[in-house]
């Protein structure tokens, strides 16, 4: 059931974080575009690794530095893939991109919808996909307007940071703690960090420039 990247996510320890941050399906051509932010300890095993995938049309990739890029990719659909969404048909439900995968691959995403179809989506589920729902509520990510500027991971990391005290003054946690909340090393959230920091900055000047 795992596609071959999960796998690749797996069994090899090179991809830190993954976002499939936005999608588009051509059903009738079975033909989909993907866009992926990643961060990596080896950009070239992972492209390597893209390559090697029997449904990958082709792939371009951007580097933004050393342990992260963006990967557009397009790809055949796999059977495994129509039968995962089929669980969807008919439902009142929205997937809020973007969706994150784990370090073992393990596939995390939010939905927006009824209660009544959420527990459908699970009972329709095929029987090889575990779930797990971590939390139900009201969708209530705050500041839209400025996180929306942001990755799920650069969110992630800014919401951390905030909880264990490193924006404090004085500072209560290092970037050291702030590494090891995460599970990651100290270069990859310090460049997190400073990219979601910068990103946030430019939404409000960008807005405060346009009054």
């Amino acid at each position: 059931m795992l596609h071959p990247m999960q796998q690749f996510i797996r069994e090899k320890n090179v991809v830190q974080y993954e976002e499939l941050v936005t999608w588009n399906i051509q059903s009738a051509a079975s033909i989909e575009h993907e866009l992926f932010y990643v961060e990596v300890t080896d950009t070239d095993r992972y492209l390597a690794a893209i390559e090697r995938v029997d449904s990958v049309r082709w792939h371009r990739s951007a580097q933004i530095d050393d342990d992260s890029l963006y990967v557009f990719v397009c790809q055949e659909t796999r059977e495994e893939e129509v039968v995962l969404r089929r669980a969807f048909d008919r439902l009142e439900l929205v997937v809020v991109p973007p969706i994150v995968y784990d370090r073992e691959a393990a596939m995390e995403m939010t939905l927006i919808g009824e209660d009544e179809s959420l527990g459908t989506l699970v009972d329709s589920l095929p029987g090889q996909i575990e779930v797990t729902i971590e939390a139900v509520g009201e969708y209530d990510r705050p500041n839209a307007s400025f996180t929306g500027a942001l990755t799920d991971r650069q969110f992630e990391v800014l919401r951390t940071a905030l909880d264990i005290g490193y924006f404090e003054v004085p500072r209560e946690a290092s970037l050291a703690d702030l590494a090891a909340e995460l599970g990651c090393a100290e270069s990859t959230v310090s460049v997190t960090l400073r990219k979601a920091e910068a990103a946030i900055v430019t939404r409000v000047a960008n807005r405060d420039r346009r009054r």
